[in-house]
């Protein structure tokens, strides 16, 4: 009964993650590549809003690597909209740094089953998985240094996550989100390398 309990709270927690933030992520990551676009290619996009929404959709249609980009943006909006986008501000966001280790926590005397560790890993698989593919003729074919990467990335963008929520005051610094957020990019960098062999199979 716990671990159908646990798995509950995960599967809620984690549709209402997607659900609550689609439209806003979808919608920022548009924006995006369209700073994207005026970066690196500021003759077709730089000649009004009509034409740089037709180079935005050509581009989309054409380039695999702009259509990555676009997902890549979008899992990051989602997991900062998690992260830091709705969180409220706390007093004291260093008032809890050795917390969030386990899936029980004691509030007021009373253990309380929260399932935050599992999900910083979750949420991270996906995110790393999408770095590796979109840059992955940069990254490689060797999978010690693709997990090596997947694992430096989730590290780096989780403790800048963290950074951020103590200077923002948005949320608590812990450091059980950085190791967990790492586990997670990791596992992502072994689904990467999981799916691109059955791939290659096929």
């Amino acid at each position: 009964m716990e671990i159908i309990k646990v798995l509950a709270k995960i599967l809620t927690n984690i549709l209402t993650a997607l659900y609550e933030p689609f439209g806003f992520s979808i919608l920022l990551s548009f924006l995006a590549m369209f700073f994207y676009l005026y970066a690196y290619e500021p003759q077709e996009a730089g000649k009004g809003w009509k034409s740089a929404i037709v180079t935005w959709y050509q581009k989309f249609k054409e380039s695999v690597f702009f259509r990555k980009l676009f997902l890549l943006a979008f899992v990051t909006s989602l997991v900062l909209f998690r992260t830091l986008l709705n969180r409220n501000l706390w007093m004291n966001p260093l008032s809890d740094v050795m917390g969030g280790w386990g899936i029980w926590e004691t509030v007021n005397g009373e253990q309380k089953l929260t399932t935050e560790c599992l999900e910083n890993v979750i949420m991270m698989v996906p995110f790393s998985a999408v770095v590796l593919w979109t840059f992955e003729e940069k990254i490689g074919n060797g999978w010690k240094k693709i997990l090596w990467q997947s694992g430096k990335v989730a590290f780096g963008f989780s403790l800048m996550i963290e950074m951020l929520q103590l200077l923002l005051r948005l949320g608590t610094f812990q450091l059980s989100d950085i190791f967990y957020n790492t586990v997670g990019g990791v596992l992502g960098g072994v689904c990467y390398c999981g799916i691109k062999k059955v791939i290659q199979k096929i």
